[in-house]
């Protein structure tokens, strides 16, 4: 993947950061997007593809830890890096407790900013494929009919097909047509493949009293 697949947003509220920002991003072959205001941002559509913010933390309006829990609210796959020229040590502990990648202070170098934006498009790659996954087991787990549902919450737990049987009051020979079944609509052969794809997906498996 290259620079230009991917998109750096710049949210600062001095216009000469924004401009000096954008020039050396876009000279090392970033395609880049700045806005002057947290609002300005979240006017945007959302946003879907690989990226990162980096955003300034003291800014009129919404400044950038609200910005920060706005967008956490909001599900955000853009890891954020935070610039500042006024921080603190417990500003930069709470923006880092809740997820950012970085805290750097005015004026960094060239190099530092590289290096943490590189750790934050590696991080939204990961958390890219992560949603594709869990969006495509959700998927598979709404083609199960609602008995189907009950016995992968009971197969999640460790529960044997004789044991599902008696607590359902059904045959074990019908416990096994089910799980079959399961098999074939998640498209896959064994018990561990279908607890992965319903832990995925967030299924709760029943509680095993066996």
């Amino acid at each position: 993947m290259n620079n230009q697949d991917v998109t750096i947003f710049i949210i600062d509220d001095d216009k000469s950061v924004r401009r000096s920002l954008t020039l050396f991003l876009s000279s090392t072959d970033y395609h880049v997007e700045s806005f002057g205001s947290s609002e300005e941002f979240l006017e945007r559509e959302s946003f879907c593809g690989t990226g990162c913010i980096l955003l300034d933390i003291n800014m009129e309006g919404k400044s950038g830890l609200e910005l920060q829990e706005e967008l956490l609210n909001m599900d955000s796959q853009l890891p954020i890096i935070f610039i500042t020229g006024r921080g603190n040590i417990q500003m930069s502990v709470l923006a880092l407790k809740k997820g950012a990648v970085n805290f750097l202070e005015k004026p960094f170098k060239d190099d530092e900013l590289l290096f943490s934006i590189s750790e934050a498009l590696t991080l939204s790659r990961e958390l890219k494929v992560k949603k594709a996954e869990t969006l495509k087991a959700c998927q598979l787990i709404k083609t199960l009919t609602p008995r189907e549902n009950e016995i992968l919450k009971y197969t999640m737990s460790g529960m044997l097909n004789k044991q599902i049987a008696y607590d359902l009051n059904i045959a074990e020979q019908t416990v096994k047509l089910h799980r079959h079944s399961i098999c074939e609509k998640l498209g896959v052969k064994s018990v561990p493949e279908i607890i992965r794809i319903a832990d995925k997906a967030g299924i709760i498996p029943y509680e095993n009293k066996y």
